[in-house]
């Protein structure tokens, strides 16, 4: 079923009703203005990246990011802000998507089949997602996916199953430009959790404009140490009379250089803790970072010098718990994308070892060969039920460290074995550029070192 046929407007002239105020109709408003437009014939024909943007990103680079929105501080600083409330749950132990979820999901797939997945080569040689396709990405409401309606989201409810569902189904497009697209949204999706009245009033606003200037945003956890502990960054935080300052190195930083807000974790008084830093602040400064996978969300460091930020940049708490929550949370998000990718490359080798013929006969005919795609299967459907647990209970508001961490594992362990596999089963062709698999291994050796970055 193609991305425009499969639109269903709930309301009046494609609009949603008032009745029907959720993802499920936002999004569906969102691809029908897209579906008029063409985006998507722009995307899907868009050229290479420049060759000069490549080089720029690929060997490095150093500058001030060149975003320059200035944000109008609003709202009463120590108020706590409004908070989306916990999902129902029944308490039945039944993970299959209800029906708005799967119309989420097949909305979300069809974007990703049709505008993701044919732009993923270009966007992971040049380094870059296409501007189009980032545009293309704001008017589904991926920004707001995660915000509740009193704050210019779509939802009433906590939508980390929404979001795990929906960072699941872009990425069985692409992880690295899923990333890119989430990005924003996680910074949003942050503040809208744990901000103030103030912090919520001064930024939240611009995730919810409809003029298509949504602002980049990103949330840095990682650091280029060895042995990195999340829990423990580097980065540092000094009190002073004025605010804080920070200190430190972020890294694997998605579109830092086009950011104009970023979340930060810096270690205060012992304790790690997350802070609102803007772009345009004296002493912060982008460096190009590509790595090996997650090459289109155009990864970079983030250099913080004696960064100065006001005394009202904390987001949540200062005891490590809020800090400890976002870790988590974003950890989730890494399983869903683990669990996307490693579908695509299901749906990739099924196919190809029932055509490749060897000896006269397909290759799947050889139980080696149905046994490693059996086990790709099975392997994944249990990290989809682990990432499904975690997320329905960090939906509902309940404890979800011990779910999550058990999706980390297997989604760590098995994800990469997914895509070695994936590779093996193609044989020569896994080991070259014109198959995508060998792109999805690369992308599902991330899931055991990212940090941050994205969260649902």
């Amino acid at each position: 079923m193609s991305l425009i046929s499969n639109l269903k407007p709930g309301g009046k002239n494609g609009v949603p009703s008032s009745e029907s105020r959720d993802p499920i109709g936002y999004l569906v408003a969102g691809l029908n203005r897209l579906a008029q437009t063409d985006l998507l014939d722009k995307v899907r024909l868009r050229k290479p990246a420049e060759q000069a943007v490549f080089s720029v990103t690929r060997t490095g680079f150093k500058t001030i990011t060149t975003a320059s929105r200035t944000f109008a501080h609003a709202g009463k600083g120590g108020q706590p802000g409004a908070r989306p409330t916990p999902a129902s749950a029944s308490g039945v132990f039944d993970l299959t998507p209800g029906e708005d979820e799967q119309m989420l999901v097949d909305l979300v797939t069809d974007f990703a089949d049709e505008v993701v997945r044919p732009a993923a080569d270009h966007a992971d040689k040049a380094c870059a997602a296409p501007d189009d396709l980032l545009k293309a990405s704001l008017e589904i409401g991926l920004p707001i996916l995660g915000l509740p309606e009193t704050l210019g989201g779509v939802s009433e409810e906590r939508s980390a199953m929404a979001g795990t569902l929906v960072a699941e189904a872009l990425a069985k497009g692409d992880m690295g430009l899923a990333v890119a697209t989430l990005a924003p949204g996680s910074v949003a999706t942050a503040i809208g959790l744990w901000g103030t009245d103030a912090q919520q009033q001064t930024y939240l606003p611009a995730f919810s404009a409809e003029d298509g200037s949504v602002p980049a945003a990103a949330l840095a956890l990682n650091e280029p140490t060895v042995l990195f502990d999340v829990l423990n960054p580097s980065t540092t935080a000094r009190k002073t009379a004025d605010g804080y300052v920070l200190s430190g190195t972020k890294s694997l930083v998605a579109r830092g250089d086009h950011a104009e807000l970023f979340v930060v974790g810096a270690k205060l008084e012992g304790k790690p803790v997350l802070f609102l830093v803007e772009s345009g602040v004296t002493g912060l400064s982008i460096e190009g970072d590509p790595a090996m996978g997650v090459r289109a969300a155009s990864m970079t460091k983030l250099l913080l010098e004696d960064v100065t930020v006001p005394k009202d940049a904390v987001l949540g708490e200062t005891d490590g718990s809020t800090y400890t929550e976002c870790v988590r949370l974003a950890r989730l998000a890494w399983c869903a994308l683990a669990v996307g990718t490693g579908q695509a490359v299901l749906d990739y080798v099924t196919p190809y070892v029932k055509g490749r013929e060897a000896f006269g006969e397909p290759i799947a005919n050889r139980q080696s060969v149905a046994f490693m795609v059996a086990n790709i299967a099975i392997e994944l459907q249990g990290m989809r039920l682990l990432t499904y647990r975690a997320a329905s209970r960090a939906a509902a508001g309940k404890d979800f460290s011990r779910e999550v961490a058990l999706a980390r594992k297997a989604c760590t362990d098995k994800g990469m074995q997914i895509g070695l596999d994936g590779v093996q089963l193609l044989g020569g062709h896994g080991f070259v550029k014109e198959h995508p698999v060998e792109r999805w291994y690369r992308d599902l050796r991330a899931i055991g070192i990212m940090e941050g970055t994205v969260l649902v």
